[in-house]
C-alpha cells in the first residue's frame, strides 16, 4: 500500500468526538471532570493522531487509533486540563530564595495565620476600638515599626512599587541624585531609571561606576533637587578601585540643604548575616538609625515573608505616601498582610525568627546537618537495591538567591544521580516532570541535588520519583 493510501485508510479509522465521548461517559475517571474540559481533551487527542497522520514521518499503528488507547491519551489530557498550574515543586538547586521557584518559603505560623484569615471574615479595615472604618496598614504598622526602630511604615505589593510610590509622592517633577553605580537592574528587566522616569521624578545621575565621592552630591544639589536616593548593590558587587557615599553621610549633606533622603535596600533584613559567619549586610533597624526619611525593602526575599514592598520611615512623609492615589493600586490583600504580620512578629525574638522562617533556617544551617540529610537520602536510594542507580556526594555551594548576597558561597553537600542507560538530561526531564516536579541542575553528567534547599518530608517523594523513573525506562 503506498504511502497515500495508508494515511486515507488510518484517516477513517479515526473515531469521531461524539464517539470518544458516548463511551467515555460509562467510564467512572470521567465522572468529575467537567463537559468543557471533556470534549476538548477528546478534541486535542483526536487533532493530535490526524497532524501525526497526515503528516507521515511519525509513526502511527492501528492500535494507536483504538478506543483503549485514544480514552487513555484523553484521560491523560483531561488529567492535565484538571490540574492547578501552581504546583508544589521541590528545590534542589541550592538557591534559597529562587525567584522561578516562588521566592521564600513561609514559617508555619504565617501559614496557619493566612489559613485562618482567608476562611473567614476579618477587620482588615475596621477600627475595633472605634467601631468604624480603618486602615488595612495598621494590622502591621505597629509591629513593623517596633523591629524597624521607624516612625511609620507601610506595605504595598512589591518593592519595585514602593520604589515607584515613595519616588512619585516625593520627587515629582525633580531631579533625585543617584550615583552611577547604584542605577541597577532587578529581576525581569526592571531597572532604577525607568522606574524613576515612570514615576515622574528626573534622574540626576553622578559619579562613576565604581567610585562615587559626597562632593559629587553636593555639586549636583540645584534649586530643583527633590531627593537624595542611595540603592543598596544587592544583586551585583563591585570589587577593587572603588567609593562610595554611606548613607549616614548622605542623611547629614540632606539634613544641610533639607533635601529628603531615601535608600532602596533591596532585598533588606533584619538580621545582621555577619553574626552567623556570612557577609555583613545592612540592616533595616541600621538604616533607619541613621536618620534616613524613607527606606524600602522587599517582603519574600531575605525577610522571609510574602510578596510586598516595605516603607518604613519618618511619619511626615509616610503620611504623604499614604494619601498618593497610586497607594490603592499597589495595596495588598489580606492574605499578605496575615502571613506579613506573623512573620514580623517572629523577629521580636531573633533566635526564634532563625529556626522558624525558612529562609533564615536555610541560610544559616549549618555544613554537617546539611551532611547528615545528603547520607540519609544516599541511604534510602541505595536500599531500593537497583544496580542501575549510580549515587555521588559531592561538596558544592548553595546561593542566597532572589538578587541578594551575590558573593556569598554557601557550603554545601550535594548528592549527584546517574542512572545507567539513561541520558542525564532525560533524568532531569522527567524529575521536571515529575509530581511534585524535582528541580536540581546538571553538572559533570550527573543530576545534582542540593540538600540545603530540600526539605527534610522530601526525601520520601525524590526516593518514590527514582523508583517511578526506573520503572519506565
Amino acid at each position: 500500500m503506498d504511502s497515500n493510501n495508508n494515511k486515507q485508510t488510518l484517516l477513517r479509522m479515526l473515531p469521531g468526538v461524539d464517539h470518544i465521548l458516548e463511551i467515555a461517559r460509562a467510564e467512572s475517571f470521567f465522572d468529575d471532570i467537567p463537559k468543557t474540559v471533556l470534549v476538548p481533551s477528546i478534541r486535542s487527542v483526536v487533532e493530535d493522531l490526524r497532524t501525526r497522520i497526515l503528516d507521515g514521518s511519525l509513526y502511527i499503528t492501528e492500535n494507536s487509533l483504538s478506543d483503549t488507547q485514544i480514552l487513555k491519551n484523553v484521560k491523560k489530557q483531561a488529567h492535565r486540563a484538571m490540574t492547578p498550574n501552581l504546583l508544589k515543586t521541590i528545590n534542589a538547586t541550592g538557591v534559597i530564595v529562587h525567584t522561578n521557584l516562588g521566592r521564600s518559603l513561609l514559617a508555619d505560623v504565617a501559614v496557619e495565620n493566612l489559613i485562618t484569615i482567608s476562611k473567614r471574615y476579618s477587620n482588615l479595615e475596621f477600627d475595633l476600638a472605634k467601631g468604624k472604618r480603618g486602615s488595612r496598614y495598621s494590622c502591621v504598622e505597629d509591629i513593623l515599626c517596633e523591629i524597624s526602630g521607624a516612625e511609620a511604615g507601610m506595605v504595598v505589593n512589591n518593592n519595585a512599587g514602593a520604589v515607584l510610590l515613595c519616588l512619585d509622592t516625593i520627587a515629582k517633577e525633580q531631579k533625585v541624585i543617584v550615583s552611577r553605580g547604584e542605577l541597577v537592574e532587578i529581576g525581569g528587566s526592571f531597572r532604577i531609571p525607568d522606574v524613576m522616569a515612570k514615576s515622574g521624578a528626573i534622574l540626576k545621575e553622578i559619579g562613576t561606576t565604581n567610585r562615587t565621592h559626597l562632593k559629587d552630591y553636593e555639586k549636583a544639589i540645584e534649586n530643583d533637587t527633590g531627593l537624595l536616593l542611595k540603592v543598596h548593590k544587592s544583586n551585583y558587587s563591585v570589587v577593587g578601585f572603588t567609593a562610595e557615599v554611606s548613607l549616614g553621610d548622605l542623611v547629614e549633606l540632606g539634613a544641610k540643604y533639607h533635601i529628603p533622603v531615601m535608600e532602596d535596600l533591596g532585598s533588606g533584613t533584619f538580621v545582621d548575616f555577619s553574626k552567623y559567619g556570612m557577609i555583613k549586610e545592612p540592616t533595616v533597624q541600621e538604616s533607619v538609625a541613621t536618620g534616613a526619611d524613607v527606606v524600602t525593602f522587599s517582603g519574600d526575599k531575605l525577610l522571609g515573608g510574602p510578596q510586598a514592598g516595605i516603607i518604613v520611615g519618618k511619619k511626615d512623609i509616610l503620611d504623604k505616601i499614604k494619601q498618593n492615589p497610586i497607594t490603592r493600586a499597589l495595596r495588598i490583600d489580606k492574605l499578605t498582610l496575615a502571613a506579613l504580620e506573623s512573620t514580623f512578629r517572629l523577629y521580636r525574638d531573633e533566635e526564634k525568627a532563625v529556626k522558624s522562617i525558612p529562609t533564615l533556617r536555610m541560610l544559616t544551617l549549618p555544613i554537617d546537618k546539611i551532611e547528615i540529610k545528603a547520607s540519609r537520602l544516599n541511604n534510602m536510594l541505595e536500599k531500593m537495591e537497583n544496580s542501575r542507580l549510580k549515587m555521588k556526594l559531592i561538596n558544592l555551594s548553595s546561593r542566597a538567591g532572589g538578587g541578594a548576597l551575590p558573593l556569598l558561597d554557601l557550603p554545601s553537600k550535594c548528592l549527584g544521580v546517574q542512572v545507567e542507560g539513561i541520558s542525564v538530561n532525560v533524568v532531569e526531564k522527567f524529575l521536571r516532570e515529575n509530581s511534585p516536579p524535582i528541580i536540581g541542575r546538571i553538572e559533570e553528567d550527573f543530576f545534582i541535588m542540593d540538600l540545603r534547599t530540600i526539605q527534610d518530608d522530601e526525601l520520601p517523594l525524590i526516593v518514590d520519583a527514582f523508583n517511578n523513573l526506573l520503572k519506565q525506562a
